[in-house]
């Protein structure tokens, strides 16, 4: 028998077909592109979810010899969908990245308080949460918001056009900024603040929950046979910290991607006031009264932009055709076998959209320092790994700080094929690295909690037992680490400048 994780992203859905010992059997991605009908509005008809999770599953299937034991869903956090009593969207979906409440997440944090509602949620006041934009549907569009029976997730709307319920795990309830990560309910305190009712939420269950089997419908739109277990997966960063085996307190993943996240887990949520002043996120897990904190930055958006600056077809693009003959992945290799020896004496941050953790600064922009008429491409490539490593340094003593110290990272995601980036990760952080044999950890960690709910593994840690595995460990060099410590010192001298600068303009009227 075999599982199936789907995992529905920002720009794209994924669906990978697991054996029971964590081979990978197959896998189809569908993408999709969000709509930005307005500045700060992010949206998409969610029928094209439905869509994409359809053909993720049926492509990923269609050649298999053992059956679909079970299937799980996973997805990015914040998006929610609004529908009717009878499950139908009343509007589009409204994505995590729009920012259109910003009036309503700064009067959470005027009328909850900053303090008050991390303590519950364990977030910071933010326009990307589901409840800020909930109350600007209640004062803009209040036609959609009073035709509204509930506000579910993308995994919610995708369950109720499975035919099932469409719960919500503890891991995304977090997301809406209104959860109580402690007793793992809506918060009631919230919700009234708010004016919310809570039964226009979708039902909070564990990560793991079996939502149903599916009915003959919705198996022929997914190309699966009726009967196949459904069950509730969570969000993708906690389900990737599970695929690489965080389960609890002292281990700590770092997924190199678009945004490079570092999660700890742990038995407590981290609500400290380092944690609150470095704006951590800190709530709860996929892995049953267990939780995770995480702080993240750009790190793979930074090293894209260099690449599509050096090789775009003129228009500002990388042609499909690029991508699909694997020119971009030789090209890093190019750029990688001849960086130059030592430091390059440049200082690089990676800010392109702003600054994440600690101080989450959306004006901070990317800095390059020290460039001269003989800097060639390859260095500068490699003062960008350089500056993503001076980034995590810095991004892991917060962690640390807050969360409890650690001596090792277990790293997933793109940026692990990197060699030197990973080799200067683990010099500048000053902890060895663990590299993982899947890449394709959300999925994975999708996959066990489907393992799980279906009887295939007796609990989450035998299932991590079993099919997380790691190929190579990568002790920090402290030759490496010692040649970089007065261009560390240069960071952080210049990323400390370039806030200083910014918070002087933001007060100073009429300069932001």
């Amino acid at each position: 028998m075999s599982l199936l994780a789907i995992d529905i992203g920002s720009s794209a859905c994924k669906a990978v077909l697991f054996t029971a010992s964590g081979e990978i059997l197959a896998q189809h991605t569908a993408g999709y592109t969000p709509e930005f009908p307005r500045p700060s509005f992010a949206e998409m008809d969610p029928e094209r979810f439905w869509l994409a999770v359809c053909a993720s599953c049926r492509a990923s299937t269609k050649d298999i010899v053992d059956p679909v034991q079970a299937l799980c869903l996973s997805s990015h956090g914040e998006t929610f969908v609004a529908i009717d009593s009878k499950g139908r969207p009343l509007a589009p979906a409204i994505l995590n990245q729009d920012t259109r409440a910003t009036r309503e997440a700064d009067w959470c944090k005027q009328a909850i308080g900053r303090k008050r509602l991390f303590q519950i949620t364990g977030l910071v006041a933010h326009p990307m949460y589901s409840v800020p934009k909930i109350m600007w549907l209640g004062k803009h569009r209040p036609d959609i918001f009073a035709s509204t029976a509930c506000f579910v997730t993308l995994i919610g709307y995708i369950l109720q056009r499975m035919g099932l319920p469409p719960y919500v795990d503890y891991s995304l309830a977090s997301r809406f900024l209104a959860f109580d990560i402690r007793k793992c309910c809506w918060s009631e305190e919230i919700l009234t603040a708010v004016g919310l009712r809570k039964d226009r939420l979708p039902v909070p269950v564990p990560a793991g929950t079996i939502a149903g089997k599916l009915n003959s419908d919705a198996a022929s739109d997914l190309g699966l046979s009726p009967g196949t277990l459904v069950v509730l997966g969570g969000h993708d960063q906690p389900c990737g910290a599970l695929g690489v085996g965080v389960i609890g307190k002292g281990r700590v993943s770092d997924s190199i991607g678009t945004y490079e996240c570092i999660v700890a887990g742990s038995d407590e949520p981290s609500l400290s006031d380092a944690a609150l002043d470095a704006s951590l996120n800190s709530y709860c897990h996929v892995v049953p009264q267990k939780f995770v904190t995480l702080a993240y930055f750009p790190s793979g958006i930074m090293v894209k932009w260099f690449h599509d600056l050096l090789y775009s077809n003129g228009s500002g693009h990388v042609s499909a055709g690029d991508l699909a003959d694997g020119l971009e992945a030789d090209r890093y290799a190019f750029l990688e076998a001849h960086a130059p020896e030592g430091p390059t004496g440049l200082c690089i941050t990676p800010h392109l959209i702003g600054t994440c953790n600690p101080e989450f600064n959306p004006h901070a922009r990317g800095v390059i320092a020290g460039l001269n008429p003989a800097t060639t491409r390859s260095q500068l490539y490699k003062g960008i790994l350089e500056g993503l490593a001076c980034e995590l340094s810095l991004i892991t003593e917060v962690l640390a700080e807050a969360a409890g110290d650690f001596g090792d990272i277990y790293v997933t995601g793109g940026g692990s094929r990197s060699a030197l980036g990973l080799q200067l990760r683990a010099a500048l952080t000053g902890r060895r690295l663990h590299v993982m044999k899947s890449a394709e950890a959300v999925c994975l960690g999708t996959a066990i909690l489907a393992g799980v709910a279906a009887g295939e593994y007796r609990n989450i840690r035998q299932a991590v037992e079993q099919v997380v595995h790691e190929t190579t460990v990568l002790a920090p060099n402290p030759a490496i680490a010692a040649s970089y410590a007065d261009q560390m010192d240069q960071y952080r001298m210049l990323r400390a400048t370039m806030i200083a600068r910014l918070n002087f303009l933001t007060h100073k009227e009429g300069w932001i």
